[in-house]
C-alpha cells in the first residue's frame, strides 16, 4: 500500500501488517496514533523512535514471532513468508543448517531466546559467524544488539508494508 492507503486504512486493518512487523501493541499503537504522515520518512522516524523506547519484556514479546535462523517458517502468514525471503541465504547445504542448529541450541541454552539477526543479504556463513562471535557477548551487550537487529527488521518489514 501506499501512504496514503496507509493513512486512510481502517485501524483493525493495519493493526495486523504492524505486528507482523514488530509484534509489540505498545510500537504497533504508536505509529497508529500519529497518522496521517504525510512523508515517508516522517513514518519512518516515528517507527525508529518507538522501537528504540522497546524494553526488555517488549522485545521478548517480539522474538516470540521470529523463527530460529535456518528453520524453514511455515504456513502462509506475512510473517513466515517475510522470513523465508529474509532467510533466502541460508541456502539448503546439509553442514551449513547443521551448524546453525547448533548454533541456535547454544545460544538458546546461553542467553535464554532465539538468535536474531536481520539476515537480509546475509550468506548462511555471514549468520553462522555473526552468530558465534555473538555467544562471546556478555549478557548486556548481547541484550542491546538484539534490540538492534529486531529494531532493523521491523523498519525492513515496515517498508514493505508501505512502499
Amino acid at each position: 500500500m501506499d501512504l496514503e492507503e496507509f493513512n486512510s486504512a481502517p485501524t483493525d486493518r493495519l493493526r495486523p501488517a504492524l505486528a507482523a512487523c514488530c509484534d509489540v501493541p505498545r510500537w504497533v499503537d504508536a505509529i497508529l496514533a500519529q497518522r496521517p504522515y504525510l512523508e515517508l520518512a516522517v513514518l519512518a522516524a516515528v517507527a525508529d523512535q518507538a522501537l528504540r523506547e522497546l524494553d526488555d519484556v517488549e522485545v521478548d514479546r517480539a522474538l516470540q514471532a521470529h523463527p530460529r535462523i535456518g528453520d524453514r517458517p511455515r504456513g502462509a502468514s506475512t510473517e513466515a513468508a517475510w522470513s523465508r525471503s529474509e532467510q533466502s541465504g541460508v541456502g539448503d547445504e546439509p553442514d551449513v543448517r547443521q551448524d546453525l542448529a547448533e548454533g541456535n541450541r547454544q545460544y538458546e541454552e546461553r542467553f535464554g531466546r532465539v538468535f536474531l539477526i536481520c539476515a537480509t543479504g546475509l550468506s548462511a556463513a555471514q549468520m553462522l559467524s555473526s552468530l558465534r562471535t555473538r555467544l562471546t557477548h556478555d549478557d548486556a551487550t548481547e541484550a542491546a544488539v538484539v534490540h538492534e537487529e529486531l529494531r532493523k527488521i521491523a523498519l525492513l518489514r515496515l517498508s514493505k508494508v508501505v512502499a
